[in-house]
C-alpha cells in the first residue's frame, strides 16, 4: 500500500513536471477584406497603439495583426470563437462599438458566473464580448469551442505552459502571463477550423521554435516547418479542435509596446 501511494505521488510529480515552460501570449491574427480599417478600428475603439507594421495594432502586450482576406466567415462558429476585454463601463463601451459599426449580439446582463457582459461582433466578423472586471481591464481572454474543453486546456497547459485554474471559481481556463490573458473552452463538435476566419490563429513566443515544431511533429500534430518572417523565425501548428496556432521567435520588446 505505501508503495502504490509513493509510487502515485511521483507519478503526480512527473505529470506537473510535463508542462512547459510558460511561454509567453504573443498575438491575436485575424482575417479583414481592409486590414488598414481594422487597425483604424481597434485603434480608435480599444486602445489599439500603432504597431510594428500597418496591418497591426498593440492592445497591452498582445500584438493584434490583420491579413488581408475577402469573406473570411466570422468568427462565431470556428474554433476560435471569439475574444474579450474587460472594461470599465459594459454599457458605455457597448454603445460606443455599435456607434462605430459594431453589431450587437448579445445585450449587456448581469451572470452570476461572470458579471454584467455583453457580446458584440466588429466590422470585420470578430466576436467580441465585454466584461465588467475593473481589476484586469484591457484584453482579457480567447474563447475556444472544441470536441474536448478539459483536454484542449490539458494540451495548451502541456505545451506552451500557463497556470491551470477556476476563473471566477468555476469557469476551467489556463492563465498565461506577461501579457496576462486566459484561455477558456466550451464544448462543441462542430466548431470549423479557425484558419480561413475572422479569428485564424493564436501566437505564442517560444525560445525554439525549430525544436517546438518538431517535438510537436513528432506527437503525430500537423505543422508547418518553420521559416523565416521578416526579423523572426515562426513556426505552425493545429492545435486541439483545429485551433491554428503560430510560434514566434524571435520579437523584439519594441513590438511589444507599440509606438
Amino acid at each position: 500500500m505505501r508503495r502504490h501511494l509513493i509510487a502515485c505521488l511521483l507519478g503526480s510529480v512527473v505529470v506537473i513536471g510535463l508542462h512547459a515552460q510558460t511561454f509567453p501570449y504573443d498575438h491575436m491574427h485575424f482575417n479583414a477584406a481592409d486590414p488598414a480599417a481594422a487597425v483604424a478600428w481597434y485603434a480608435a475603439n480599444l486602445g489599439g497603439k500603432p504597431g510594428a507594421g500597418p496591418d497591426r495594432v498593440v492592445i497591452g502586450r498582445t500584438i493584434f495583426a490583420f491579413a488581408k482576406l475577402e469573406n473570411a466567415p466570422p468568427s462565431a462558429g470556428g474554433a476560435i470563437d471569439h475574444i474579450a476585454f474587460s472594461v470599465a463601463d459594459v454599457d458605455g463601451t457597448m454603445k460606443t462599438l455599435q456607434a462605430a459599426g459594431a453589431k450587437l449580439l448579445t445585450p449587456p446582463s448581469d451572470s452570476p458566473a461572470i458579471g454584467k457582459a455583453g457580446v458584440v461582433q466588429d466590422p470585420f466578423g470578430v466576436k467580441i464580448e465585454l466584461l465588467q472586471e475593473p481589476s484586469a481591464l484591457g484584453f482579457h481572454h480567447i474563447h475556444l469551442r472544441v470536441p474536448d474543453p478539459a483536454a484542449a486546456l490539458e494540451w495548451f497547459a502541456a505545451n506552451f505552459g500557463g497556470e491551470r485554474l477556476k476563473w471566477k471559481g468555476s469557469l476551467d481556463a489556463v492563465k498565461y502571463t506577461n501579457p496576462t490573458v486566459l484561455l477558456l473552452a466550451d464544448k462543441d463538435g462542430m466548431a470549423t477550423p479557425s484558419q480561413g476566419r475572422a479569428i485564424d490563429h493564436l501566437g505564442w513566443g517560444v525560445n525554439n521554435v525549430d525544436a517546438m515544431v518538431s517535438g510537436l511533429t513528432a506527437k503525430g500534430l500537423k505543422t508547418v516547418e518553420p521559416r523565416a518572417v521578416r526579423n523572426l523565425r515562426v513556426g505552425f501548428v493545429d492545435g486541439p479542435g483545429a485551433v491554428r496556432i503560430e510560434m514566434v521567435q524571435g520579437r523584439t520588446e519594441e513590438e511589444l509596446v507599440g509606438r
